[in-house]
């Protein structure tokens, strides 16, 4: 086991352990928000993977003690990773059922299951915590997968083949299933607004240069609306993360691919684009945003991703600079 704590040789900065438990501790997807505030004094709780010989789990750590506890002991591997802070209760799901778990008093009810012509996954719940949602995928997309399980393999057969996906919502209190949108296209990234319950995001997926990648749909209109429309070849606008406010979205963008880098915001009201320049080193896989979007974070990149930064592998805190 590393040590608990330690002091970063090259930046001074304080590296904190707050796992303690042995086998693989694995953190959110970099959009999805795992922590819920505390009960009085107990200490605010960060949600997260364990995964031993019995399979991947959800277990609860309190930020205060660091004390981890499991939250699932299903009996198979889970997945889903969606924290509803309101109700402080976990989303989640097991083969093709969907359950939910109480973070204070560890019980666990069933929200639905999918039909067996309709398997599909959930991803993401929406501002007023009513609707989970998710994307479908065709038996022939499963296939594609189940043949070629490697992402260099699978990623281009998936999005030449222009398979049909379908856009869904779960009542969590009714489990009642809506078919939003279907289109031969690789719907992928699916994000509920954290402010609007109507405003669902979600991606073109395949080579980011070849695709306008970021859409919104309005779930009560059904109303499909493209954010970024690409402006040049090879253009690359991926990644992408609505911000706290609900009024922005951010993702990585590259003019053309591979440089120059920015991190831009699109303005969801006026379509006002906002757009913060990186270096090639400062280019990171993923970024995230604080609440009040004024500070943004980076994971870094390595030499051989598309930005073949040569010193790259850091975590990045940035301040934009200007307006």
């Amino acid at each position: 086991m590393p040590t608990a704590e330690w002091i970063d040789q090259d930046t001074g900065h304080k590296v904190v352990r707050l796992t303690t438990l042995d086998g693989g501790n694995e953190s959110f997807y970099f959009h999805n928000n795992p922590f819920v505030k505390g009960v009085g004094t107990t200490g605010d709780l960060m949600v997260y993977y364990h995964t031993s010989p019995a399979g991947k789990q959800l277990c609860v750590l309190n930020l205060t003690t660091h004390q981890s506890t499991p939250l699932t002991r299903s009996f198979a591997s889970v997945h889903g990773e969606i924290v509803a802070p309101k109700r402080r209760e976990v989303f989640y799901q097991v083969h093709d059922t969907v359950y939910a778990t109480s973070l204070d008093k560890r019980q666990t009810r069933r929200i639905f299951v999918f039909p067996a012509d309709f398997r599909a996954d959930i991803t993401t719940l929406n501002a007023d915590e009513t609707q989970l949602g998710g994307a479908w995928a065709s038996d022939a997309e499963k296939e594609i997968s189940r043949q070629y399980p490697a992402k260099h393999d699978f990623f281009s057969r998936i999005y030449e083949a222009k398979l049909p996906r379908t856009l869904f919502m779960v009542n969590v209190d009714k489990g009642k299933l809506t078919k939003l949108f279907t289109d031969k296209a690789w719907l992928n990234h699916v994000q509920f607004s954290p402010t609007d319950p109507r405003l669902l995001m979600f991606c073109h997926e395949g080579p980011w240069e070849k695709v306008d990648r970021i859409w919104t749909i309005d779930t009560k209109t059904k109303a499909v609306r493209l954010v970024h429309p690409r402006t040049m070849d090879r253009e690359i606008a991926g990644h992408e993360w609505i911000g706290a406010s609900g009024n922005t979205i951010w993702f990585d963008h590259q003019l053309p691919r591979g440089g120059p880098f920015f991190v831009t915001g699109t303005n969801l009201k006026t379509g006002q684009e906002k757009k913060y320049s990186l270096t090639r080193d400062e280019w990171s896989v993923h970024y995230t945003s604080s609440a009040d979007e004024q500070t943004f974070a980076g994971d870094g990149g390595y030499p051989s991703s598309v930005a073949h930064s040569p010193n790259g592998q850091w975590i990045y805190l940035f301040r934009p600079e200007g307006d």
